[in-house]
This record gives structure tokens, C-alpha cells and sequence, in this order.
């Protein structure tokens, strides 16, 4: 989707951003899961993006499985895309804290409770909430070893 691929990186991270890394597609994401748009011609109202840019999204997020047709004018998130819920939260936080120079424009409440604040959090299986300045980053099982001892070509791995 971008054009460019992270073929050097072994992360997580850049594999998102191939999917959902372009100009416009979080957008594009949020409008659907917060705001029920579903038709073409509704994504390009709202956003007032190109119709071919908004194409070659739609396209991409149904290749890659974060959205399906529902009828030839219609996208709906898979489950892959409503799991990005989690991500636009935590974007949205950050933004209101660092980047809006006014209060927050959109609150996020659960549906359920009628109500209740919801917020992104980083969580510990053990401790519950910590801040992000506690957690640290370990080697997991999916890094290949080679990417380690440099092998690979490009960047090594992490230090």
C-alpha cells in the first residue's frame, strides 16, 4: 500500500504501517468505525479526498483483509479493522495532549454504560496500568536470529 515496503525491518510496527500507513487511511478507518460510513461516496464527502486516492485505499484495505465489499459502493470493517479501534484511541489521546492546541473536539465513552470515559492504556498482565516510561522491550520468539548478528543486510537489530 504504501509504494515502499519495511523489508529490512523485523517489526511489528512497519508491518502496520504497510497496511495503514498512508495519508488518509486512519482517516479513512475512523470514519467507518466511528462514524458507521460504510459508502464510497460518503468516505469522499466527509474527507474530501481524491476519488482515486480513495480507491486505492478501499482496494488495499480489502486486499489485506481490513475491510470487505458489503455491495459494490459499500466497505465494512473486518474484524482485523475494527481491532485498529484500539490505535485510533491512543492517537487520539496523544493528539489532544501534544498536538491540539484546543480541548478535545471527540470524547470516546462506552456504548454500554451509557457512558463511562474510555481511554487507550499500556497494561501489565501483572501490575494493571503502568506508564510508558516502565515498559521495556525484550527480543521475542518470531525475531529471527540471523536478524541479530547482522546477517540479514541493512539495520541491526536492537541494541
Amino acid at each position: 500500500m504504501l509504494g515502499k515496503t519495511y523489508d529490512t525491518q523485523v517489526c511489528s510496527i512497519a508491518r502496520s504501517l504497510e497496511l495503514v500507513g498512508e495519508r488518509w487511511s486512519l482517516l479513512i478507518i475512523r470514519d467507518a468505525l466511528f462514524a458507521g460510513v460504510t459508502r464510497f461516496g460518503h468516505f469522499q464527502h466527509n474527507l474530501g479526498i481524491a476519488t482515486n486516492v480513495l480507491t486505492a485505499r478501499l482496494d488495499a484495505f480489502v486486499a489485506s483483509g481490513i475491510m470487505e465489499r458489503a455491495l459494490p459502493a459499500d466497505f465494512v470493517l473486518t474484524a482485523k479493522g475494527r481491532a485498529l479501534a484500539v490505535a485510533l484511541v491512543a492517537l487520539t489521546e496523544w493528539g489532544d495532549a501534544w498536538a491540539s492546541p484546543i480541548d478535545p473536539p471527540i470524547l470516546y465513552r462506552h456504548a454500554a454504560c451509557d457512558g463511562g470515559a474510555v481511554n487507550a492504556a499500556v497494561t501489565c498482565e501483572v501490575c494493571g496500568v503502568v506508564p510508558a516510561a516502565e515498559v521495556a522491550v525484550r527480543i521475542g520468539p518470531g525475531m529471527p536470529a540471523d536478524y541479530l548478528t547482522g546477517r540479514r543486510g541493512g539495520t541491526r537489530g536492537p541494541r
